[in-house]
């Protein structure tokens, strides 16, 4: 655990407002200023989604503004305790929606500073696939785990937050951790490769080059791509270099496509891509490596997802990743992307 993490949170997503508090909120030297980010973090990481996060931000500040401040002994543990409660309480309801979800659902993508990925720890911590984990465990699970794990409270500060006996939440840690190390990805950290093949990953299919984005995925690459059920997407997992490329391509292809370039960007802690079309976000892809190629790939297309992503600047980019690429697709080909729509 890194002190930075467990004294600021995440490092807030590139120029915007996740390290800073929004407009109307309280000015530098409030304790919900001082300590934006670790709740930010916090939120964020039991939630999944930006607009979410935001939301119970919102709600804590409201509640905060109201509290009489001279009640209040620790005014860091006390935000954290509300937020921690707002948020479980969205994640209590979210649940009940998300089994409802048309296809597969991802996390709502984060733009970060790109020093965050040089931080392997605090990078996974908001990885999408570990979002993806995190999923699988119960709201009070993945309250824990964050706690813990993320942002390294002790039994005893996590069992005030939830109101919980200390052996019990100590039980639920143990219970958390080992659930999620069974289905905690294993995949390359190194900063290098992932910044080769994002850029190789950008120019292959940008080009069109069926044979160079297969090159990139591993022989048991799965992607799973998000549309929320407003715009195409496959709403079962893809398996298999030759599927993953080809319904990749496919969609770049589609007429709908025009004008559609790709541009790095460090999404998650992680280098990624962002797919924008006329200046708009219309996607984004990230990934992860075993032995320097793609095994799993989360692609995003659901709108209401990316509206946080939509102005952010084109210069914005992974260190070393490259430039933007236009995609001019080739017309009249049989890509295979309607078959697993």
């Amino acid at each position: 655990m890194s002190g930075k993490e467990r004294e600021t949170g995440p490092a807030s997503p590139a120029g915007d407002s996740a390290g800073d508090p929004p407009p109307g909120h309280p000015p530098p030297g409030d304790p919900f200023s001082d300590h934006h980010r670790l709740l930010f973090g916090t939120a964020y990481r039991l939630l999944g989604s930006v607009a979410d996060t935001e939301d119970v931000l919102q709600d804590a500040w409201l509640a905060w503004h109201r509290t009489d401040r001279t009640a209040v002994r620790n005014p860091r543990a006390y935000l954290v305790r509300t937020v921690t409660n707002l948020s479980l309480n969205r994640l209590t309801s979210a649940r009940a929606t998300r089994e409802r979800y048309v296809g597969p659902w991802l996390p709502e993508p984060l733009l970060t500073s790109p020093d965050v990925a040089d931080e392997a720890e605090l990078a996974e911590s908001v990885s999408t696939a570990m979002l993806v984990v995190l999923e699988t465990l119960s709201p009070v699970e993945r309250a824990v785990f964050v706690l813990r794990e993320a942002f390294g409270f002790s039994h005893a500060e996590i069992a005030g937050f939830l109101d919980r006996p200390e052996p019990t939440v100590r039980q639920i840690a143990r219970r958390a951790r080992a659930h999620v190390d069974s289905r905690r990805p294993r995949f390359d950290a190194d900063a290098d490769r992932r910044t080769e093949v994002t850029t190789r990953f950008m120019a292959a299919a940008a080009g069109g080059d069926l044979n160079a984005v297969m090159e990139l995925l591993a022989p048991d690459v799965t992607a799973w791509t998000d549309g929320g059920g407003v715009v195409a997407a496959a709403r079962r997992p893809l398996h298999g270099p030759d599927h993953v490329a080809r319904w990749l391509l496919g969609v770049l292809r589609k007429p709908i496509s025009t004008d559609v370039r790709l541009r790095p960007a460090t999404i998650n802690g992680e280098a990624g891509i962002l797919i924008d079309q006329s200046g708009t976000v219309i996607g984004t892809l990230s990934y992860d490596l075993t032995a320097g190629l793609v095994r799993h790939l989360h692609i995003q297309l659901n709108p209401a997802k990316l509206r946080g992503l939509h102005g952010s600047p084109p210069g914005r980019r992974s260190p070393g990743c490259g430039s933007t690429v236009e995609v001019s697709p080739p017309a009249g080909q049989d890509d295979g992307s309607e078959r697993h729509e």
